[in-house]
């Protein structure tokens, strides 16, 4: 396992962080894209793809542990694994955004194994190109080098899908997105750097599905992490309803996603530097009060109000980059100081997944239907209107400020570079 500040080149970085890209070209469509998606092409109702996402992310929150701990137990290697996800991923988003014509209960049906077949395939990548990455190296200055590079070309993704997705449609963002997967896993399985992985003891590997709740600093960075997917998912849910029926901008939806994220992909570098210099913690948290701070002001906007949406826009894909950027490293930090790298990462980000799942979950199947029964029906132009705005500016704040507190609380500022002196924060 590479350990040493100067063993990561940024060639060797980009050729592990590029697969990122592929992954959050799957990500976007899928978290933002396809309850509008379904609602316009389909004779499913609101509260009906809301039922469906709750469904299937709650179906895929619990296979992603089952992952990770059978990926820990197996001792196979991550690029095996990512390698087996390809074809999956590929069959999943076509399924997924081009079913065919369809009565209402079969479409719902297609719609449910659709998103489980491409969550499911996500699961098997995405924690196999976390856990490589947590692999690599536990030096501070790196950990955050790996998932900075990592998230960055995630964010390049996100920024593809979409214009690509505004431009050319969900068919030109199929094909971009089987070209793309297929260059970079290409690029990862032949030319980025291998972590040295250790067999663990068999006790541990019998147990690795509940390992990482043996630390108490992981079931508090854990929480964290639930408060603030969910402040995180609820407005990734509710995008285009608010951009399109509350602010009546919804062919500016793509320009506003892109300044997002391209603000969030300009600030990884400041947030790097933050994170050495105060801990990939403290710099976290202050992320989440500057989203708050920054985010709420959208309650407050009117109809055709651009500007002051992208201003908005701006300003907390700033706070982004924190978000995607640093929690990821302190967890590679924290599997090092429980003696646990090179072992056991797949265990610890297949749980880390179920709680991203069940952000997104709780985020779909509460607020849909929540406001399906205010009123709110997308495309009307009528009723239900606050209660959108609300849920889409005012809660996810509340619960930012509430993960910040927690955040503030936990016992992770001790997670250092050289975990081999800090192995307290097991417990």
């Amino acid at each position: 396992m590479n350990t040493g500040a100067s063993a990561l080149s940024l060639p060797a970085l980009f050729s592990y962080g590029l697969f990122g890209l592929p992954l959050a070209m799957v990500a976007l469509p899928v978290y933002i894209y396809v309850a509008p998606f379904y609602a316009q092409r389909s004779s499913l109702d609101l509260a009906q793809i809301g039922a469906v996402l709750l469904a299937a992310r709650i179906a895929a929150a619990f296979i992603d542990p089952a992952l990770g701990a059978w990926m820990a137990r197996g001792g196979r290697s991550y690029a095996v694994l990512v390698g087996a996800s390809l074809p999956l991923l590929l069959l999943g988003f076509g399924a997924l955004f081009h079913p065919p014509a369809m009565p209402q209960a079969a479409t719902l049906a297609w719609f449910l194994a659709a998103l489980l077949l491409v969550y499911a395939a996500y699961g098997l990548a995405g924690i196999a190109h976390q856990s490589w990455g947590a692999a690599l190296s536990q030096a501070r200055a790196q950990r955050a080098r790996v998932t900075a590079v990592r998230e960055g070309c995630g964010l390049l993704g996100v920024i593809l899908a979409a214009g690509l997705t505004s431009v050319l449609g969900y068919d030109g963002l199929s094909l971009a997105f089987a070209g793309c997967l297929l260059a970079a896993g290409a690029l990862l399985l032949a030319r980025a750097p291998r972590p040295v992985l250790r067999q663990g003891t068999t006790a541990l590997a019998a147990g690795a599905w509940r390992l990482p709740f043996r630390q108490r600093a992981f079931r508090w960075l854990f929480a964290v992490l639930l408060v603030n997917g969910v402040a995180a998912a609820i407005p990734a849910t509710l995008f285009l309803f608010f951009a399109t029926d509350y602010l009546r901008l919804g062919p500016y939806a793509g320009p506003f996603l892109i300044v997002y994220f391209c603000a969030a992909a300009a600030s990884m570098p400041v947030w790097v530097v933050l994170a050495r210099r105060f801990g990939e913690a403290r710099a976290w948290g202050g992320a989440m009060l500057l989203a708050a701070s920054v985010f709420v002001w959208a309650y407050g906007l009117g109809e055709g109000a651009a500007w002051g949406f992208a201003a908005i826009c701006l300003l907390s894909g700033l706070a982004l980059g924190a978000d995607l950027a640093l929690p990821p490293a302190l967890l590679a930090g924290l599997i090092g100081a429980a003696g646990h790298a090179g072992r056991h990462e797949a265990a610890y980000f297949g749980w880390w997944n179920w709680g991203v799942q069940m952000s997104l979950a709780l985020a779909a199947g509460i607020a849909l239907p929540l406001l399906a029964w205010l009123g709110y029906v997308p495309g009307s132009g009528s009723g239900g209107l606050p209660a959108l705005s609300a849920a889409y500016a005012v809660l996810p704040c509340v619960l930012k400020l509430l993960a910040a507190l927690m955040l503030w609380r936990a016992p992770l500022q001790h997670i250092y570079s050289d975990h081999r002196e800090n192995r307290a924060c097991a417990s």
